[in-house]
């Protein structure tokens, strides 16, 4: 098999403001990847409460998250990043300082505000790429974003577990708001630029400035409302195939997520369960980079389809080294799903209304993740772990291929009536399906 060229990537981080944003998105997803496992500890050690209670305030935060998501995007659009970040550091940092001195019905009320207020970082980092990098560069660069969220939740979730268990939960928490402080601090100071009409701009002062200095990092180039944006046509029909692939993604993720620690807890393997989830996660930081460097942009839910496929191999591993090797496989595709439905949606999303569609990619990941992981424990507690992947597997396959033969009559009866004949294909590979519909 031959190697994987990095040089995509090369180029990639060459091209002005990239590598800068690259850095600031590491360092400004930590709070919000730590956040749920804290929070969980913090439920459990300190205000002797149950998992179960503890996902009622993890799952808070998710809507919260998901109702405030598209709304928090066409905030970024209509008023500018910097104006639009202001409240959501300011409630967010607040929750989880005082979080810590709450009883726990408060807590999940607090959750809920935060989750509402979630600072943007997810969202703002694609929609800035999906300006700052050419179209022919994007599917590399939505990869290697892909490659970098993998890494922060393999990272900070081990910080926090270390900071909650070693000192305490209150500390975590504490430390939680401040270091979303200082992620959304970091964003407004950067400011990446999240219209087109920015980047030239910043370019032509770059231009100007002659041997005496260089640029500001972050020359404030407003981005304020764009005239008539209200009544810009956003959600189509291939829009709408795109969401729903992130919710069949979502989906997919979380149900494997819940059936990998249900494995190893009915092999007493609990203190497992850490680095097989390392394992998952570094099959698709593997699969991400590898997809960035080709030559081939595939449709989303042609790699939702690969992921599920390739999730079934888990549900029949019979002791934790299969199942390692299981979840190495089906993590494989995982960062390219997730590239290529970030890719898609800013083709797809007129650049005055991407904030608002960004945003409603969060909600649609919410939906997979608030459907994916109850319906698999459900089918676990009655048949066994192994059902839980075999459950995340067909589903997974049911809805992507689905998607895929709507895609495609559609994609016929629009060839049809263009023409007044039936196509003798609409492809020569499902992999080559327009994601414009």
């Amino acid at each position: 098999m031959a190697s994987v060229s990095l040089s995509p990537y090369v180029d990639l981080l060459r091209l002005p403001g990239v590598l800068r944003l690259v850095l600031v998105a590491l360092v400004a997803r930590v709070p919000h990847a730590a956040s749920g496992v804290v929070v969980t500890l913090h439920v459990v050690l300190t205000l002797d409460k149950g998992y179960g209670q503890a996902g009622v305030v993890v799952a808070a935060v998710t809507i919260g998250s998901a109702i405030g998501a598209p709304w928090r995007g066409r905030r970024v659009d209509t008023l500018g990043l910097r104006r639009a970040l202001v409240p959501s550091v300011v409630v967010e940092s607040a929750v989880w300082v005082v979080a810590p001195f709450l009883g726990y019905e408060a807590l999940v009320v607090a959750a809920f505000v935060a989750g509402l207020f979630l600072v943007p970082v997810f969202s703002v980092v694609r929609q800035s790429l999906g300006v700052l990098v050419p179209p022919a560069q994007q599917r590399t660069g939505f990869a290697l974003d892909s490659v970098g969220t993998e890494l922060t939740f393999m990272l900070a979730p081990v910080v926090g577990v270390l900071v909650a268990t070693q000192l305490s939960t209150t500390v975590a928490l504490v430390s939680v708001g401040v270091s979303t402080v200082a992620a959304g601090a970091l964003l407004i100071w950067f400011d990446p630029p999240t219209r087109t009409s920015q980047v030239h701009a910043r370019a032509a002062a770059a231009a100007s400035v002659d041997a005496e200095g260089a640029v500001p990092l972050a020359t404030p180039v407003p981005a304020g409302p764009v005239p008539g944006a209200s009544v810009v046509r956003v959600v189509t029909p291939a829009l709408m195939v795109v969401l729903a692939a992130a919710v069949a993604v979502s989906f997919v993720l979380n149900a494997t997520d819940v059936s990998i620690v249900a494995a190893l807890e009915s092999w007493d393997r609990e203190s497992s369960v850490g680095w097989v989830i390392a394992l998952w996660a570094g099959g698709s930081v593997v699969g991400g980079l590898a997809y960035g460097a080709g030559r081939r942009a595939v449709h989303p839910l042609v790699l939702v389809l690969v992921l599920a496929l390739l999730t079934l191999p888990a549900a029949i591993a019979g002791t934790p080294l299969l199942l390692a090797a299981a979840v190495v496989l089906a993590g494989v595709p995982c960062a390219p799903a997730l590239s290529s439905i970030t890719a898609a949606l800013v083709r797809l999303a007129p650049e005055e209304r991407r904030g608002e569609v960004m945003g409603w990619q969060g909600t649609a990941m919410t939906v997979g993740a608030a459907v994916g992981a109850p319906l698999c424990g459900w089918f676990i507690d009655r048949h066994g772990a192994g059902a839980g992947f075999l459950t995340a597997s067909v589903l997974g396959v049911v809805l992507a291929g689905g998607g895929l033969l709507v895609l495609r009559l559609s994609r016929d009866r629009s060839l049809r009536s263009a023409t007044g004949t039936a196509p003798d294909a609409v492809d020569e590979a499902p992999v080559a399906v327009d994601a414009r519909g």
